[in-house]
């Protein structure tokens, strides 16, 4: 059973533009769910609409069973972590960590009990005495985090909250983020437009791209087969590889040929009639003595424990993921072939995936 489910919700500001459009989401009790997309996709928007910091235009928001869309921001229960911090620079952490205990009229005792708790499960004692001007960006963030987690909430909402920080500090957030999430087992919302974070850590990856859903499932699903063109090309870095043609019939079996005929891809069963699209990620893209492309590097990219190759063929720039030990020069020939098992098609017209 959902404990958090949006149902065809609606955001339309006055001056006409449509943030979120119609959205259906459930979230299971316990899940790490992310919303990944590009700036302006609609993911704050959806986020700000679960925690009351948005009126929903049309649509339904439920958390538990319960209809909480007209319900005030104060009376929904979730802990909301932003992405600039929103510490209060005249409190020290701990009255920072304490304020919304303070806010619920929580007794002193078990106030005190609930903030040291807290504060011990996030590292924090060095910290207590300081005030937000005196920490780094990455202990600010803690503080911001522990700040949601003393309340334990029904919900937990973060909007970019590792947006600001530097690569290591990122890592370690999220290490402590998604141990902290397992550890309480409460529903959380995540907003990224970081795709190695959201892969990281989610239980389930919600890509959206203009105020709708594109794709929602498990992050190794979303990546190895996306529901269509805009997922295949936003998720992964390079995105997939894509090559047009169309679907014709040739001596007993369908064949994948590319408009300019520089590839000829057989296929097993029939998929379509007509335009499409062959997709395939760079790391299933083979360098061999004979291969179904040829084409010419014009750019290796070093990533210390591996490459990726650039080439121009024919039919446009494919790019493809190497060893360390696989070397290129720049204008160098090569051939290439594609792992069979991971080609993928999808629809000229509708970009869907066949």
């Amino acid at each position: 059973m959902s404990f958090l489910k949006l149902e065809q919700v609606c955001k339309t500001y006055d001056d006409g533009t449509a943030a979120v459009q119609g959205i259906d989401l459930a979230c299971a009790a316990g899940e790490f769910v992310v919303l990944l997309g590009p700036s302006g996709c609609g993911k704050t928007t959806t986020l700000r609409l679960v925690a009351g910091l948005e009126k929903a235009t049309a649509g339904r928001i439920e958390v538990a069973g319960k209809d909480i869309t007209d319900l005030p921001a104060a009376a929904r229960d979730v802990g909301f972590v932003f992405q600039f911090y929103a510490l209060y620079p005249h409190l020290c952490v701990r009255q920072n960590i304490a304020f919304p205990l303070d806010s619920m009229g929580v007794a002193r005792p078990e106030k005190d009990r609930r903030v040291d708790e807290v504060i011990g499960r996030l590292g924090l004692e060095a910290l207590t005495r300081l005030y937000p001007g005196q920490l780094s960006g990455g202990d600010q963030q803690r503080v911001a985090l522990a700040r949601a987690m003393v309340r334990t909430p029904q919900l937990y909402l973060m909007d970019e909250p590792l947006g600001t920080l530097d690569a290591d500090r990122r890592l370690q957030m999220r290490e402590l983020i998604r141990a902290q999430q397992l550890t309480m087992g409460v529903t959380t919302l995540y907003v990224t437009h970081d795709q190695e974070e959201a892969m990281s850590l989610a239980d389930r990856v919600v890509i959206m791209e203009g105020g709708k859903v594109r794709q929602s499932g498990p992050p190794a699903q979303v990546y190895d087969h996306p529901a269509d063109l805009f997922v295949a090309h936003f998720v992964g870095s390079p995105g997939m590889n894509f090559i047009a043609g169309e679907f014709v019939w040739e001596e007993g079996q369908t064949c994948f040929i590319a408009a300019d005929g520089a590839v000829k891809y057989p296929l097993e069963r029939p998929l379509a009639q007509g335009k499409g699209v062959l997709g395939v990620r760079p790391e299933f893209v083979r360098v061999e003595a004979a291969g179904t492309v040829a084409g010419e590097v014009v750019m290796d990219e070093y990533l210390g424990s591996c490459r990726n190759i650039h080439v121009h063929t024919a039919c446009g720039r494919l790019a493809l993921r190497v060893g360390d030990d696989q070397r290129f020069g720049l204008g160098e020939r090569v051939a290439l072939n594609f792992d069979a098992e991971q080609v993928r098609f999808f629809a000229a017209d509708t970009g869907e995936k066949l």
